[in-house]
């Protein structure tokens, strides 16, 4: 391991370990123990898909594009808009989840409102393949490869530990309370996410 590969795994910590939608969906998954080793390979997988296209150049050709950062903001805004109702609704309703029923949602059901939140997310674009790739590319010669494997490797981390560390809060979820609370964070923090991307 090298000083490039140090750097890469701080960065994207630091980028990657912040309050948005994706690390709202992969917590709820691990409190609920649905699906977790999927998810949290479907999330670092997908980072390390845009960490390596930013690295090959595509963050010039999406930032020097205003149509497809355009289709990206408004995309993400109406799908976190969408997905904060439904926890507004899940909020409202306070079902109490007992955490011993797992698959009360489907495999494809949950990759897919996963796919959502990676994908529709223009800050996700901006984080990985823009800023990311604009830093790794500083770097001479293979140095750009190693920062990004850094990089890559901080979010295989911090999504296992998201996911399957959520288990541990599994007892204080118990109640209709807390599930209560939760999703209604959650729902704020989606409308939060998507007035900020329709206001950028």
């Amino acid at each position: 391991m090298n000083l490039d590969y140090f750097s890469g795994f701080a960065t994207g910590l630091a980028l990657i370990v912040a309050i948005g939608s994706q690390n709202a969906y992969v917590l709820r998954c691990g409190i609920r123990r649905e699906h977790v080793l999927p998810i949290v390979l479907f999330c670092a997988l997908s980072d390390a898909l845009l960490i390596v296209a930013g690295i090959g150049g595509a963050g010039a050709v999406i930032q020097g594009s205003t149509t497809l950062l355009a289709v990206a903001r408004y995309g993400g805004t109406l799908f976190l808009a969408a997905y904060g109702l439904l926890a507004a609704h899940r909020a409202w309703q306070g079902h109490q989840m007992h955490l011993e029923n797992n698959g009360s949602v489907t495999l494809a059901t949950a990759l897919m409102a996963c796919f959502g939140f990676t994908f529709l997310n223009p800050h996700v674009y901006l984080d990985t393949v823009v800023l990311l790739g604009s830093i790794a590319n500083q770097r001479q010669g293979a140095g750009r490869w190693v920062f990004g494997a850094g990089a890559v490797t901080a979010s295989l981390c911090w999504f296992g530990a998201l996911g399957f560390g959520a288990r541990f809060l599994a007892p204080l979820f118990e109640s209709v309370l807390a599930w209560r609370v939760l999703d209604g964070l959650i729902a704020l923090t989606m409308w939060l996410l998507a007035g900020t991307l329709l206001l950028s």
